[in-house]
């Protein structure tokens, strides 16, 4: 039995960006594979085609969870969907060794005008079970589900949330030797997703099959995978563990967006009144007068805003946050818990806000920014401010926190009474 489920050998796919060139293409390659010639012909590109892959290779052995991440338009599904044969390679080879199985898109697989039961049939009915291996599973695929007498409706009818715990269930149940899936942990509910993480962990500990997962949300990836392959406009930047290529990401995140506001020239995902202007959200390290966007983990951080009033200001109320990559709120403070809130007179102003202890753990952050009257109307709220990214203080065992943490807050233990004194870290 041979240790490796996945083999792609500089796979390349183009798409045209015209439905009319591109069925007419369509057509040609079609013709060219019944005379013989080879698919998507010589590797040059037509009018209107680009390459949405491009001479990727990897392999990928049994037990490996394997995240795929990029940034939208890197390549995912594309490469997803040539893993389970929706789509063929213009170049390249791919071999697939056992049975495969997988969720790529929302309702993908799914006969609308059939009901649930009768989906379950037909999905298994393609992986080549029979009919009585299909009946041992039916209960515990439609348990699992969650979706109660619905099984019984057209899935037509079903919600998003219905559907992806379907397919996921299915995709599972049916226990294969590959399993794909493409951003399903985003739709279901939070006591789904835990269901998810605890089936997929299941899956793993047989140590003989093959995840891979693909998904924007960087914790998960991390917290199911052992590998990351980053990819970016169709090419593998980073194959290494899934730290490492989640560190890449984060890296390459920092440089597009600061690129991108660049491009903006300043601030333009806010919203107010426009009675304050913000000109600058600078991020400063422990006793540092240049800006970073580097911040070790537990040190002192300092946030400088310079913004102008067109008026006079009564007592306003200032919010600052951080927050996820994914929007996920972590800490804020606001002016309005201090003891005195200074006017604002019209002019220009310079504010600071200290953090002592910066308890984020190793990731990319977003500031938040909002000014609000002191009826508490918005006159200036800004979203995804300046993405930093806090990293680890190789003198602390930050490598030891339990995944999908946030924060790291400090902890003391008494067992009968007995302080025990936290571990050293020299």
């Amino acid at each position: 039995m041979s240790d490796t489920l996945i083999k792609v050998e500089g796979v390349s796919k183009k798409f045209c960006r015209s439905l009319k060139k591109s069925l007419w293409y369509g057509m040609q390659d079609l013709g060219n594979e019944l005379l013989g010639r080879r698919h998507g012909g010589n590797g040059e590109l037509r009018p209107e085609e680009f390459w949405a892959m491009k001479d990727v290779s990897f392999e990928i052995k049994r037990g490996e969870a394997v995240g795929i991440i990029g940034r939208n338009g890197s390549g995912k599904t594309t490469l997803l969907r040539m893993l389970s044969g929706l789509i063929k390679p213009d170049q390249g080879r791919i071999e697939m060794y056992g049975q495969v199985g997988g969720l790529i898109a929302l309702g993908a697989g799914f006969n609308p005008i059939l009901t649930g039961r009768e989906n379950i049939y037909v999905n298994a009915s393609i992986l080549g079970l029979s009919k009585r291996q299909i009946d041992a599973k039916l209960d515990e695929i439609i348990d699992f589900a969650e979706i109660g007498e619905f099984i019984d409706s057209p899935v037509q009818n079903y919600s998003s949330g219905m559907a992806v715990r379907l397919g996921f269930s299915i995709a599972t149940a049916l226990n294969p030797d590959v399993l794909l899936l493409d951003e399903v942990l985003a739709v279901g509910d939070e006591s789904f997703q835990r269901k998810c993480f605890e089936r997929l962990g299941s899956l793993l500990d047989q140590r003989d099959k093959v995840l891979i997962f693909v998904s924007h949300n960087i914790r998960q990836v991390e917290r199911i995978c052992s590998r990351g392959i980053l990819l970016d406009h169709g090419h593998v930047l980073v194959d290494a563990s899934s730290s490492e290529a989640c560190s890449a990401y984060h890296d390459k995140t920092l440089k597009d967006d600061y690129a991108s506001r660049r491009a903006r020239g300043g601030f333009s995902n806010y919203t107010g009144s426009g009675e304050i202007s913000v000109e600058e959200v600078h991020l400063f390290g422990d006793g540092s007068a240049e800006p970073t966007d580097e911040i070790v983990m537990h040190a002192p951080a300092t946030i400088g805003i310079r913004f102008h009033c067109h008026n006079m200001i009564e007592k306003p109320e200032v919010i600052l946050g951080f927050h996820t990559q994914d929007s996920i709120y972590v800490a804020s403070s606001s002016s309005y818990t201090l003891s005195r809130q200074p006017d604002l007179r019209p002019g220009e102003h310079y504010l600071e806000c200290r953090v002592p202890d910066l308890m984020l753990v190793p990731g990319i952050y977003f500031l938040r920014l909002a000014f609000l009257d002191k009826h508490r109307r918005n006159m200036w709220d800004g979203h995804k401010l300046n993405p930093f990214k806090v990293v680890q203080d190789v003198r602390t065992n930050v490598m030891h926190m339990p995944q999908m943490t946030l924060v790291d807050m400090p902890f003391s233990w008494k067992v009968d009474g007995e302080n025990i004194p936290p571990q050293s870290n020299s």
